[in-house]
């Protein structure tokens, strides 16, 4: 029996690092025809070299830039005649306190995580509607429960799961699945990429990242999920507690969270 992804077209943004590179490799030995993108060019080059005989369509792209996101999606349509499947992993996080961050990092938090989003689905949707195809986007547990020092990336993860379950119910009728995923705390550099206050990157993380779920396990996760179209996928113990807690018991959630983080008052995570 052939594998669910052979043959389709999926498009997997931010696809050279942690979660979404595992998912392009992934897919690739499965049989998909891949396109992905990387604001580094080295990092796409390396990744081309990887997959040398792969059907792997790659582009430079910045998914805060429209031009790039359209450019990205028309060239892939071109290269591969459509797109089936539809991965929004690119994403940035930050790390700052509301009362020390300049507002431009929320600004540029919400530019990649929030509009990368809908940029690249309006310029890919045409085609996926024409072959009933799945738009997921990658989300976070700070999509359920906001996140001290990481109060824009929350408000991202917030906006691009409204977002996506309002075009999910306008797409009933066209045949389209869409759904988000949250991996919880994974291996992955977007917390060593996270901006500090003044927007430049921290290049370190306090998180233990050796307790962590690895890439690779959650890309077969996100995969498994978009083949049995799945509404959303919370992952981890500590991601699926947080929901729940969230749901069920906000104030207790509140003061969980405030020990999680801080220490002595100083946000340590």
């Amino acid at each position: 029996m052939p594998d669910y992804f052979k043959d389709k077209v999926v498009v997997v943004t931010g696809g050279t690092e942690g979660i979404g590179k595992a998912l392009v490799d992934e897919l690739i030995s499965r049989g998909a025809k891949v396109a992905t993108c990387g604001r580094n060019h080295d990092k796409i080059y390396r990744l081309q070299a990887e997959h040398p005989s792969a059907h792997l369509h790659t582009m430079v792209t910045d998914v805060s830039s429209e031009n790039d996101c359209r450019r990205f999606m028309e060239t892939t349509i071109k290269v591969f005649g459509g797109i089936d499947i539809l991965i929004n992993n690119a994403g940035v996080s930050m790390r700052a306190l509301l009362k020390e961050a300049d507002t431009d990092v929320i600004h540029k938090v919400m530019d990649i995580n929030f509009y990368g989003v809908v940029y690249c689905t309006k310029y890919a949707l045409d085609s996926i509607i024409e072959r009933k195809g799945t738009i997921v986007g990658v989300s976070s547990i700070a999509g359920y429960r906001g996140l001290p020092g990481r109060s824009g990336y929350s408000a991202s993860k917030f906006a691009m799961q409204g977002w996506l379950e309002a075009i999910k119910t306008e797409l009933m009728a066209d045949g389209v699945h869409v759904m988000w995923v949250c991996p919880g705390f994974t291996t992955s550099n977007i917390r060593n990429a996270a901006l500090n206050k003044d927007g430049s990157s921290h290049g370190s993380t306090p998180m233990d990242e050796g307790k962590m779920m690895s890439a690779e396990e959650c890309a077969r996760h996100i995969l498994k999920a978009v083949r049995k179209k799945k509404r959303t996928l919370v992952l981890t113990f500590t991601g699926k507690r947080t929901v729940f807690m969230q749901k069920f018991f906000p104030k207790l959630a509140d003061k969980f969270t405030y020990k999680f983080f801080f220490k002595k008052g100083k946000l340590v995570k």
